[in-house]
């Protein structure tokens, strides 16, 4: 077999076998051959994120720097180097159909930059020869673990410091980014690198570019969710600590009540009519008043008063209440082992409430789950610790609400959304 004939799909398996985490995203990830110098990952015109690598880079490589380079690229797309993460200074760049010199040397200081900051979680061995990585040739002052903005701040100021120690506003004088002037001179092109980050950068697209973009983006989440689904059952493989706490925060949604609030309502079957003379009749027009229609969403927000739900989140939960008050109407269901239907009551738009506790029992998310089911309810919250089974299904659209150190742990696995706030 040439190396123009080597299929990259052919090998993934095998390849990924002691990286469960890596194995399950590569399977939600596109692969195929195409006209570049070595690899790169990029988001297609259907919104799909895909790997595109050439034949004889991949051929010429042994199996360990393989692996390498398919964690690398797959790290790209978990950092969200590709969805359009740049600089202030590089917006826009990668759509400008003649960008200037000093763009062109700030989006090569960038794609140094992500590069370090996936490197180090992989290894010098298992990539390819000279490639960046912090502690090496040219980044001997660059520790590791930090973000690419961390890095890409760095390499502006040692590039500053090497010109300022030459004199002449070229490359070639020693310069450390914290003002140590041992290491290697730095020289960004020959820093190493050894993908292609030529696509980056759609996020700041419009039109049909930012649609396929926002798709990927919520294909990538869930493909992201359903891998760490298996690495939790498996094993993480090389995924540090670091990485994998990134990561859960990367899957686990932040509380946006108004577009939460914008959701039901827009799904919403319920209506408010009332008849006005302000409205024309559509069959008897001038004869009889017409209808006006208000579209209203009726939530439930069930709070979880059991004594594992600590003071500190009751207040955090109703923190987050006090500010969906400020745009809506909506019923609160205290409960523990069952609800405490004389404590139900409904919290009007703009009024401002205290924590209050009413119950010290255990879990069982069945009885407020019954108790929305048997009530004309479009959506149900549930403010939880989620330390409980998995409760029965919901008739309306259900939701969970929980601090992000149980959104990263729950009990139980559910395909319903769950939000994190952060109860400190």
């Amino acid at each position: 077999m040439s190396d123009s004939d080597f299929n990259l799909n052919d090998h993934v398996y095998r390849l990924l076998q002691s990286e469960p985490f890596f194995a399950a995203l590569s399977r939600r990830i596109d692969k195929k051959p195409g006209n570049v110098p070595t690899a790169g990952v990029r988001v297609n015109e259907d919104g799909h994120f895909e790997m595109v690598y050439s034949p004889a880079f991949f051929a010429g490589l042994t199996d360990e720097q393989r692996a390498g380079v398919l964690v690398h690229e797959f790290y790209h797309l978990i950092f969200e180097h590709v969805t359009g993460r740049l600089p202030d200074a590089l917006a826009g760049v990668m759509h400008s159909n003649q960008p200037t010199a000093e763009q062109i040397r700030l989006f090569k200081l960038w794609n140094i930059a992500t590069d370090l900051s996936i490197n180090y979680h992989i290894g010098a061995s298992k990539l390819p020869e000279n490639c960046c990585i912090p502690g090496g040739p040219m980044f001997e002052d660059m520790p590791g673990d930090m973000s690419a903005e961390w890095y890409y701040a760095k390499l502006l100021k040692k590039i500053e410091e090497q010109n300022e120690g030459n004199g002449d506003g070229s490359s070639g004088g020693p310069g450390e980014p914290d003002g140590d002037s041992s290491g290697t001179d730095f020289d960004p092109d020959n820093a190493g690198q050894f993908d292609s980050h030529g696509e980056w950068g759609k996020g700041e697209a419009s039109g049909e570019e930012q649609a396929a973009m926002d798709i990927a983006k919520e294909r990538l989440k869930e493909a992201l969710k359903d891998a760490a689904n298996e690495a939790s059952t498996r094993s993480w493989g090389t995924v540090s600590a670091s990485c994998r706490k990134e990561i859960m925060e990367r899957i686990t949604s932040k509380v946006d009540w108004r577009k939460m609030l914008r959701y039901f309502v827009k799904t919403s079957q319920r209506a408010n009519k009332r008849s006005t003379p302000k409205r024309l009749n559509r069959r008897y027009a001038y004869v009889h008043p017409g209808r006006k229609v208000n579209r209203t969403a009726s939530i439930a927000v069930s709070i979880d008063q059991s004594g594992s739900v600590s003071d500190s989140m009751l207040a955090a939960f109703y923190g987050e209440l006090n500010k969906l008050a400020s745009l809506a109407t909506f019923t609160v269901i205290p409960f523990d082992t069952e609800v405490a239907e004389d404590s139900v009551y409904v919290w009007k738009r703009g009024e401002t409430r205290k924590r209050e506790r009413v119950r010290y029992g255990g879990t069982d998310f069945n009885p407020p789950t019954e108790y929305v089911n048997q009530r004309n309810f479009d959506g149900h919250i549930v403010l939880t610790d989620l330390c409980a089974p998995k409760p029965k299904s919901s008739k309306c659209q259900r939701m969970w609400m929980t601090t992000k150190a149980y959104a990263e742990r729950p009990y139980f696995k559910t395909n319903e959304r769950i939000i994190a706030i952060d109860d400190k």
